[in-house]
This record gives C-alpha cells, structure tokens and sequence, in this order.
C-alpha cells in the first residue's frame, strides 16, 4: 500500500509541474546530469540550468545559482539536485529563500541528506531522495506536459 502512495504523490508532482531547475547539470551529453534534464525537456519540461560553470545548456541561458535567477524563470516547479550529498546543504538556504518556493526538490539516484531533507520538508516542500526523475517519469507513463 506504501508504494502506491507514494507513486500516486510522484505521479501528480511530475503531472502538474512544468519548470524544473537542474542545479549541477553537466554540458556533456554522455553525463547523466545531461542526459536526464535533456529526457526531461524532450517530455515537455522547461529545464531551467543552474551551474556558474556554464552560460548556455539545452538551449537555455544557465543561471550561477539558485539565488540568482531571473524572475522570469519563477516559478520554478522542482529543484533537482544533481550535486554529491555532501553539498546538499549548501543549497538548502537559496532554496527555502526562492519565491515562491518550488513544490519538491529532486535529490537524484545515490543522492540524499536527512538533516537537509527535513529542513526542506519543514519549509512545506516536498522532498524526493535517492530517485532517479527520469527513471520515475518512465516507470509511470507521465503523459507529455
């Protein structure tokens, strides 16, 4: 019955969101920080990346942080996270500070950070560790946005 519940909750998140920040998405399309945002886009999603490394991927004008993004990339539906769990709490603050605050925040497959995590789901965002989007978004034949 667990499992069923929760797919229904990442069923509806995935259905109903429409922007997604990737922060940590890699340029190269042989990463999976690539791969999966680009599958993401492919599906409908407008990836919105985050990484002060780049200025331009997917055809979107990258953004340094979280912190620094445009207005008009708000809102900003989902945060998915494709950064080593130890950086994970560095992010925390820039995302509880986003207005209006993303729905979920997306901690990828072999990411997660309890102590972050509760933080996060104390500030009404939804969390989601250790999952691959990509993989969920498959799994559950989420239609096209």
């Amino acid at each position: 019955m667990e499992d069923n519940r929760e797919d229904h909750a990442l069923r509806q998140l995935l259905a109903s969101a429409r922007t997604i920040a990737v922060v940590g998405i890699k340029e190269s399309p042989r990463e999976d920080a690539h791969r999966i945002p680009l599958y993401m886009q492919e599906h409908g999603y407008r990836i919105v990346p985050v990484n002060p490394k780049l200025s331009e991927v997917l055809g979107e004008e990258a953004c340094p942080s979280l912190s620094e993004l445009p207005e008009a990339d708000a809102p900003i539906d989902i945060v998915n996270l494709f950064r080593a769990s130890s950086h994970v709490a560095g992010h925390v603050d820039e995302i509880i500070a986003m207005q209006p605050r993303p729905r979920a925040v997306w901690m990828q497959l072999g990411i997660e950070d309890g102590p972050s995590a509760k933080r996060l789901r104390a500030a009404n965002i939804d969390v989601i560790q250790d999952r691959c989007i990509m993989v969920d978004h498959r799994r559950l034949k989420i239609p096209k946005v």
